[in-house]
Parts: C-alpha cells; sequence; structure tokens
C-alpha cells in the first residue's frame, strides 16, 4: 500500500521540505543586529579604543556566552536556533562607536575584529582583534567567562580595547 498526502496533510508539511540548512555568509546576523533611531529594547552601544590607523573595517560579532558558542560558525549557531548578530562598518574618521541589538537581556560575549586589509579574515600580522571585557589575549582561544558582560532591559555601553600582534608570540593594545 503506498501513502499519499493530500490536502491539508501535504500543506501542513511544506515548511518541512523547504526548510534547509543556513550556509555561512558575511551577512548573516546583520539584519537582526542593526540598531533603528528610537527603537527600545536590549542592545550594546560599543566604543572601540586603540585602534592602530584608520583603514579597512570593524566587525562586531555577539555570541552566547559559554565556551562551546564562543566563536562558533555563523551558520552553526543559526541553524540550532543560537543567538548571533554581527555589525560591520567601515572604520570612522572620528570616534568608533558600534550599536548591536540583542534578543534578550542576559550574558553574551563580544568580538571586534579591525579587518585592516578588508578581505572579511582575521590575519594574524595585519588585523587587530578585541573582545568584551578586555582580557589579556595568549595564543589560545580565551574562555568565554574572561569575555562574557551583562546586557540589561535597554542600552548597555561597553568599551572594547584592540590588540595588535606586538612580538613574535603575543598580542596587546598597542603603546602610544
Amino acid at each position: 500500500m503506498k501513502w499519499m498526502l493530500t490536502g491539508a496533510a501535504a500543506l501542513a508539511l511544506l515548511p518541512l521540505a523547504a526548510a534547509e540548512a543556513v550556509e555561512s555568509h558575511p551577512d548573516l546576523g546583520k539584519a537582526e543586529a542593526r540598531c533603528r533611531p528610537g527603537e527600545t529594547g536590549p542592545a550594546f552601544m560599543v566604543s572601540i579604543d586603540g585602534l592602530k590607523d584608520r583603514k579597512g573595517n570593524l566587525k562586531l560579532e555577539v555570541y552566547p556566552s559559554n565556551d562551546e558558542d564562543f566563536l562558533q560558525d555563523d551558520n552553526i549557531l543559526i541553524n540550532a536556533g543560537k543567538v548571533f548578530r554581527r555589525v560591520e562598518i567601515p572604520v570612522p574618521a572620528g570616534e568608533a562607536e558600534l550599536c548591536v541589538r540583542i534578543p534578550a537581556p542576559g550574558a553574551y560575549s563580544i568580538t571586534v575584529l579591525h579587518d585592516r586589509d578588508s578581505n572579511r579574515k582575521f590575519g594574524l600580522t595585519v588585523d587587530g582583534v578585541g573582545l568584551s571585557a578586555n582580557p589579556k589575549l595568549g595564543l589560545s582561544k580565551p574562555k568565554a567567562a574572561k569575555t562574557r558582560v551583562m546586557a540589561g532591559a535597554g542600552l548597555t555601553r561597553l568599551h572594547i580595547i584592540m590588540n595588535y600582534r606586538t612580538g613574535l608570540f603575543s598580542f596587546g593594545p598597542l603603546r602610544n
């Protein structure tokens, strides 16, 4: 005996058949992250200090603040229904501030990439990186707890200091 779906049963399964896994893309998380004038709700306003120069782009990304999800691929987080937000702007001539919306108050981990050559990848010898809570950087990925920041119900202000390669095996803020 063959099973056939007809009418309402077939229509109910259409969304399941059409749902496909999201592939990684530089624009993932941007629409959800965009702050809009007059909008209320949870968001981070992040000021960036210690930029090496005014070349390239700044890319801010928001992750769940746990070791499994922190710095995970964007599509993996989105396909799992987890938080991922991204804001990308050309480096401004003046003060560097980025606003990013988040879905709810709570704990998050944030990264900022100073993509000096605008290739959308972290270049060890070229680019800078900053993390929420400004932990001291080593050669390995920091634990999420070291980068954890708490967001309130409205606008939460943060200050991130950029780090660049300072020696053969070290990263840190630039010295004035």
